[in-house]
């Protein structure tokens, strides 16, 4: 009977998980193969990404009063954009863009694409969706999704969308398990 169950620890715990990259975060990083995570100067320095060759945008902090590029900024590139109008409070619901931002994201890799998703400045907003993809689509744990992303760019969820990912994380994982 000592069979180990995974349990969403807590807010705090799952805090100390997320700065464990040294040094400071760059405008863009590759965090897992094919997905970056950056700032607004990474998503408005067009011949960066193509560069890079990124085939996808996702703003997380699309709108007049975020980051305001919209698909006509990319309109002379082949990228294809998708805005979510998330603001970076801890009472914003930005779980309600879970479910679709991780089909864009699993929609550009399965095209071979390479996505960037990125908020204002790459730390909440937009690593809380793509914490939400590895979840839904790559079948990590919580835990196993911030250890991963952080290896690569140092994150920071707000205290809000870091709870609505430990109910997304229940959710995933007491249902109906029978293992």
């Amino acid at each position: 009977m000592g069979e180990f169950r995974y349990e969403t620890p807590s807010a705090s715990e799952l805090q100390r998980l997320l700065w464990i990259k040294p040094g400071s975060s760059g405008h863009l990083d590759e965090v897992r193969p094919r997905i970056y995570i950056g700032d607004m100067c990474a998503a408005k320095d067009k011949h960066l990404l193509k560069g890079l060759n990124i085939t996808h945008v996702l703003n997380a902090a699309h709108g007049k009063y975020n980051v305001n590029t919209g698909p006509g900024f990319y309109r002379d590139t082949n990228i294809s954009y998708c805005g979510v109008e998330a603001f970076d409070m801890p009472s914003f619901d930005i779980s309600a863009f879970f479910y679709s931002s991780a089909k864009f994201i699993r929609n550009a890799l399965s095209s071979g694409g390479k996505v960037f998703v990125h908020c204002a400045m790459g730390l909440s907003r937009s690593s809380t969706l793509v914490l939400a993809y590895l979840m839904i689509h790559e079948n990590m744990t919580l835990v196993e999704a911030i250890k991963s992303v952080a290896e690569n760019r140092n994150i920071c969820p707000n205290s809000g969308f870091m709870e609505q990912l430990r109910q997304l994380d229940k959710q995933l994982h007491y249902q109906g398990s029978a293992t």
